[in-house]
């Protein structure tokens, strides 16, 4: 297992932080003046790289990579440059590095910032690819014994989101309204949604063009990062809008992302494999190795900003189909994929109810309502309610972690 890399930022060698050297995360955060910055967490500071560009101590193969405040022109510039540029800050951060007195000047005490979308989403797919979500919710809607669509273990099943919706953590979130319609009712009604819930998902950022199918090494290479996502879903609105087609509005409320970017190299020493196939995939979907993480993920719940319940517990090592294989399925069809493309997991869920990454799995639908540690119940959320996503894989005394992810529940807009 891969050691700590030692720092000469004592905040970055303790076992509890998410930011050790390991791991150097991307993100973008607002200055005093309210310009975008990007930067790099490391301990409890962030390293404000833009600054650095501007004052000539970077060495990168174009001019103003990071003026725009977003990632998305240095993930342009290829894996050959994000390697080189890790290899850079990882020399540059170590401990007994000569460049100390010259980088602490471009600390920032990550305390003393807000942070920002760490990159421009260009579009927003999200899949249904985890089996155990997708074997409950099925077993709920169809009875077990036709839980999974026909297709299930065979395709990545996904639908094209919305970009203009995704947030970064932090940012509230309305409940929706919508057209409603229970089995009992005669005629939909347009009502704030009241089976609103949490997706528990991961979700990786596309950091290469393509034109044309591509084969699942060559989407690996392709991802740039990775990072926590709630697709927040409203149920009762799409239990009536998805027939025949898939989710609508159900799910372009919002859909909030933590606000570091973990890149694919500070995962590196976490790969798993994808579980054992229950059907042979078509060759196109076949992986050339491990293509998943193991990473550990929970949920917390808090109501009114009162003790927060965790809910859930798994792991992203779950999931039946990689992000690689989504990716791959994707642009199978010749579609072409854009840096800054965000591809949503699906919901993570494991095999045992404190498992389940979504309110939907772990109230049975609300025939089990959940009891938190103040004493209320949930069947879906309710107003007030804050969720937070959190994940980190396990190195030897060190943690690669994400950050938090986070949004509140705020009440439905009045409406004449």
């Amino acid at each position: 297992m891969t050691d700590l890399i030692r720092s000469w930022i004592d905040s970055a060698n303790s076992a509890e932080t998410e930011f050790p050297l390991n791991n150097l995360p991307y993100g973008v955060f607002r200055n005093a003046d309210g310009g975008l910055r990007c930067g790099v967490a490391i301990g409890d500071m962030i390293l404000n790289v833009s600054r650095m560009e501007e004052d000539g101590k970077l060495d990168l193969p174009k001019p103003s990579i990071f003026a725009a405040g977003v990632w998305n022109d240095f993930m342009d510039l290829g894996p050959n440059v994000w390697a080189d540029f890790r290899e850079l800050l990882i020399k540059a951060l170590a401990e007994g590095s000569p460049r100390q007195k010259e980088l602490e000047f471009y600390l920032v005490p990550m305390s003393s910032v807000e942070m920002a979308m760490p990159f421009r989403v260009s579009e927003y797919t999200d899949f249904y690819a985890g089996r155990h979500h997708a074997f409950n919710v099925g077993t709920m809607f169809r009875g077990a014994e036709n839980a999974l669509p026909p297709n299930w273990l065979h395709i990545p099943i996904g639908y094209n989101g919305r970009a203009s919706s995704v947030v970064v953590s932090g940012t509230d979130v309305r409940r929706p309204w919508g057209q409603l319609k229970g089995p009992e009712m005669d005629a939909p009604v347009f009502a704030p949604s009241k089976r609103f819930d949490l997706e528990l998902e991961m979700g990786a950022i596309v950091g290469q063009h393509s034109d044309g199918p591509i084969s699942v090494q060559e989407a690996d290479d392709m991802i740039f990062g990775y990072v926590l996502l709630n697709d927040w879903s409203a149920r009762d609105i799409q239990a009536w809008e998805y027939q025949p087609l898939g989710p609508f509005q159900a799910k372009a409320t919002a859909t909030t992302i933590s606000p570091w970017i973990v890149t694919k190299a500070a995962l590196e020493p976490f790969r798993t494999a994808t579980p054992e196939r229950e059907k042979e995939l078509l060759p196109y979907l076949q992986e050339p190795g491990p293509m998943l993480y193991d990473i550990d993920l929970e949920v917390g719940l808090a109501p009114n900003d009162k003790a927060e319940t965790t809910i859930s517990r798994t792991n992203y090592n779950e999931m039946y189909y990689s992000a690689a294989q989504q990716l791959t399925h994707h642009a199978s069809s010749g579609c072409p994929m854009r840096v800054g493309d965000l591809l949503g997991s699906g919901t993570i869920s494991g095999p045992e109810k404190g498992n389940r990454g979504s309110l939907l799995e772990l109230s049975w639908g609300g025939k089990e309502p959940l009891t938190l540690e103040t004493g209320e119940t949930r069947s879906f959320l309710e107003d007030g309610d804050r969720l937070t996503l959190r994940g980190h894989a396990r190195g030897a005394g060190f943690r690669v972690g994400f950050g938090a992810c986070t949004g509140k529940l705020l009440p439905a807009l009045e409406r004449n």
